[in-house]
């Protein structure tokens, strides 16, 4: 029987565009990209030129500093450019997509046959390890050290998120080939929702998580079940990409389609998309945006997600593709002083805290309001689910105070354990950029 946590800090906050529960195919893209910035904390090295012909599973680049670490095309085709930013720095990698798919043939397997050694060898030479991402630093993993556990999260409570069970539809056999290919390399714990089907996959301890996001977050989970302390290592991967290893296993390539949300109050029709990692956004979202007013785009949910345009590439980790309004161009009849009848308040400075809990918010990418002092409030506390103290967290991280920083729990932490905590600080704190930086400083003194 499931172990049952229930999580009493959280702040569900409920958007207007939920994708409906049905799928469609997104015809293919011309070019398709692969953007080193969506793997955290490896320096690219790429290995083709402009020209080159590759199969869907080969190298596009590595990791320099591993270099078994291989980064594969999730297309054959011709490789069309490569492309540089400031300091000659890789921004992407583009592929021409062929008429005929090939793949690199990696041979079907029988999990049950194999070592831990011998998973993690497939799982490298596919390409397939580079979306393991471990704890501490929230970077992509070591292939060299030996995690305590692995840690699946099959719960999406970001605003807009993929519902997993949408995600998951017609692919279970192959996420159960996942599940058990993992187990062979370390202890796999599964966080599920109250009342899922996968309460019952086999080789994982399964824990159900009962409560309000940002309950979903594995960063909650791993806080809950297993902290991380000074020296040790824990890998994550996400639901949808244990199912890529187990299509690996059984079908013996490396398919990287998934099913992503196309979601937001100014999509036109949200939906679920079939889609390759790499597609171009423009084509995810063809005639799909609504116009009347502008839109930002944003390359996964919105309080996590990544600004992007129409002629971006769908990064490597994405389940969602969402549009919600800019709002800089709106304008606001007495400003402050209306009763804002339709806005969303956790502090209940408006009225419509007295509305259904099913109320559904639009909300606009505005700041609205300038950057102040930070103060301590409690106003990340009540939103924050995890035995650590996130005031004193940050505030350590901004005065640079590493052995703070450690006594505070920096090691368990990812920029999205804070995203909630950013949404309701009155502050106007970028809390997630100041978490990456303070994972970014300390690994770089404990190299």
């Amino acid at each position: 029987m499931a172990n049952v946590i229930k999580i009493t800090k959280g702040l569900n906050i409920n958007l207007k565009g939920k994708a409906a529960a049905q799928v469609s195919a997104v015809p293919a893209s011309k070019v398709y990209g692969l953007v080193p910035d969506a793997f955290w904390g490896m320096k690219p090295k790429v290995v083709v030129k402009e020209g080159d012909e590759v199969k869907a599973g080969d190298a596009l680049f590595v990791n320099k500093l591993h270099p078994e670490v291989k980064f594969v095309s999730p297309v054959a085709g011709k490789v069309t450019l490569v492309e540089r930013g400031d300091r000659r720095k890789v921004l992407s990698v583009q592929v021409e997509a062929a008429a005929q798919q090939a793949y690199v043939d990696f041979g079907k397997k029988d999990v049950k046959s194999l070592t831990g050694e011998q998973v993690k060898a497939a799982l490298l030479e596919s390409g397939l390890f580079a979306f393991f991402l471990q704890r501490p630093y929230a970077v992509v993993a070591d292939p060299n050290d030996v995690p305590k556990g692995i840690f699946v999260s099959a719960i999406a409570d970001m605003p807009l998120a993929a519902d997993i069970d949408v995600v998951l539809k017609g692919n279970e056999a192959d996420f159960q080939t996942g599940i058990s290919a993992l187990a062979k390399i370390a202890k796999v714990y599964l966080g599920v929702k109250p009342g899922s089907s996968l309460a019952s996959t086999k080789d994982a301890e399964v824990n159900v998580f009962d409560g309000k996001c940002p309950a979903g977050n594995v960063g909650v989970q791993i806080n809950h079940i297993s902290p991380v302390n000074k020296g040790e290592v824990v890998w994550t991967i996400g639901a949808e990409e244990v199912v890529f290893i187990g299509r690996l296993f059984n079908k013996g390539v490396a398919d990287f389609t998934r099913t992503i949300a196309v979601a937001g109050s100014e999509m036109k029709t949200p939906q679920y998309k079939q889609v390759l990692v790499g597609a171009i956004i423009g084509d995810i979202v063809a005639g799909n945006v609504k116009t009347d007013k502008k839109v930002r785009l944003i390359d996964g949910n919105p309080l996590t997600g990544v600004k992007v345009n129409e002629k971006d590439f769908l990064l490597a980790h994405s389940t969602e593709v969402t549009a919600i309004p800019e709002g800089d161009d709106a304008d606001e009849l007495f400003g402050w002083i209306a009763p804002r009848l339709n806005d969303f308040s956790v502090s209940r400075s408006y009225f419509t805290w007295l509305q259904p809990k099913s109320k559904e918010y639009v909300l606009d990418a505005r700041v609205k309001g300038g950057h102040r002092h930070m103060i301590f409030s409690g106003e990340y506390d009540s939103v924050f689910p995890m035995d650590i103290y996130p005031e004193q967290l940050v505030k350590a991280i901004i005065a640079g105070d590493i052995d703070r920083m450690e006594a505070l729990g920096i090691y368990e932490v990812a920029p999205e354990d804070f995203a909630v905590a950013e949404f309701v600080d009155s502050s106007k704190v970028e809390l997630q950029r100041i978490v990456r930086e303070g994972l970014d400083m300390l690994r770089k003194e404990n190299e």
